[in-house]
């Protein structure tokens, strides 16, 4: 057991009393330093230091973190030294002899040029021939057509009869047609006709 080492009762001092233990009495304490304060003020000089030299420390450690990752990429690589001893084997010669030939590219097919797929201006137009066939779409009439607005008309036939109109139309505002190859359409006082399908 160990312990601090206690008077046995043989040599007990004189006035003890015989009947106390000498495991019971505990050493003498010795005397202790008396402890130092620091004032408030000093204590705060004291902790505003340490924090200030560790903020300075930390930023040189990350300013070291950013500029060191650049400096690495442009590091040059490190040398490789060989050691004596066995020559290293000499690499294979290969000859390649390079292949004469000429190749034509054939020009791919293009489409004949067909009718235009936009319509501007007045007139009357065979679809198919003047026009493609499909859907058109117009913003509306012109801006200097005094109030009348846009016409159009699909038509049977060139002949301007009415009898030969299949569908016809005032517009004052967008509007979309649909025309079909051998028929004629024709337009009056409207911008220009875009086929959207």
């Amino acid at each position: 057991m160990t312990g601090t080492p206690s008077i046995p009762p043989a040599a007990q001092p004189d006035g003890a009393d015989p009947a106390t233990s000498w495991a019971a009495m505990s050493p003498p304490v010795p005397p202790q330093p008396p402890v130092q304060r620091l004032s408030r003020r000093k204590a705060w000089l004291t902790h505003g230091v340490t924090a200030f030299v560790a903020l300075i420390f930390g930023a040189a450690i990350g300013g070291n973190g950013e500029s060191s990752s650049a400096t690495d990429s442009a590091r040059p690589a490190p040398a490789v030294t060989k050691t004596a001893g066995a020559a290293a084997p000499k690499p294979a010669v290969t000859v390649t002899k390079a292949a004469k030939e000429t190749v034509t590219a054939k020009p791919k097919p293009t489409k004949k040029p067909g009718p235009p797929d936009t319509i501007e201006g007045d007139g009357q137009y065979l679809v198919g021939e003047d026009i493609q066939a499909g859907t058109y779409k117009t913003a509306g009439p012109e801006n200097d057509n005094f109030g009348l607005g846009c016409y159009w008309a699909r038509t049977k036939n060139a002949s301007g009869e009415m009898g030969a109109i299949i569908a016809n139309d005032n517009i004052t505002g967008q509007s979309r047609v649909t025309v079909n190859k051998g028929e004629y359409f024709e337009a009056k006082g409207c911008l220009k006709w875009e086929r959207v399908g």
